[in-house]
């Protein structure tokens, strides 16, 4: 009986010790993990050109319409400088949100590529997935668009892909 125990208390720490280490920061690369924050920074920015030309867009339409007299239609200019004045919140939240998940992704770019140790730059990775959290709200508050909804499940998986190396908590969906 007295055997059995011993048993099973030194399974039950070599359990405990396995969990404890982080089984992905010993086996991947730093070139792996460098390939999983380019992934980041790519949709960081394919996100960020897409705002600026959906922007450039929506401006070339609005001064379209404006010309040709379209623009006064059936509602109030009241009604419309609200539904502006909303859209341009939502808009300036979401820019801003984006602004610094690139400026997290920047510092852990340049941080990643000082260290020898790539584990090192757990805290900036931590920071990038803060900062994809807030742009997780903000998409999943606002009416943008299929378009928007698909970049952004990309950068997500891509942030979430980089936090699991990391062994930091992933983004909700």
């Amino acid at each position: 009986m007295n055997l059995r125990k011993i048993g099973v208390t030194a399974l039950c720490c070599c359990a405990i010790f396995a969990v404890s280490i982080p089984i992905a920061a010993q086996t991947m690369t730093k070139a792996v993990v460098a390939e999983k924050i380019r992934r980041v920074e790519d949709g960081v920015d394919e996100f960020r050109k897409y705002l600026e030309r959906r922007g450039d867009n929506a401006r070339n339409a609005s001064s379209t319409a404006q010309q040709s007299g379209r623009a006064s239609g059936r509602r109030g200019t009241a009604n419309t400088e609200a539904r502006t004045a909303t859209a341009q919140a939502g808009k300036d939240e979401l820019d801003d949100a984006l602004g610094d998940l690139n400026s997290s992704t920047n510092r852990l770019r340049r941080k990643f590529d000082a260290t020898e140790k790539w584990i090192e730059t757990k805290a900036q990775v931590e920071r990038v997935v803060d900062d994809g959290r807030r742009i997780n709200q903000v998409v999943a508050r606002g009416k943008y668009g299929s378009d928007v909804a698909k970049l952004w499940a990309t950068l997500r998986n891509n942030i979430n892909d980089l936090a699991r190396a990391y062994n930091v908590a992933p983004l909700g969906a």
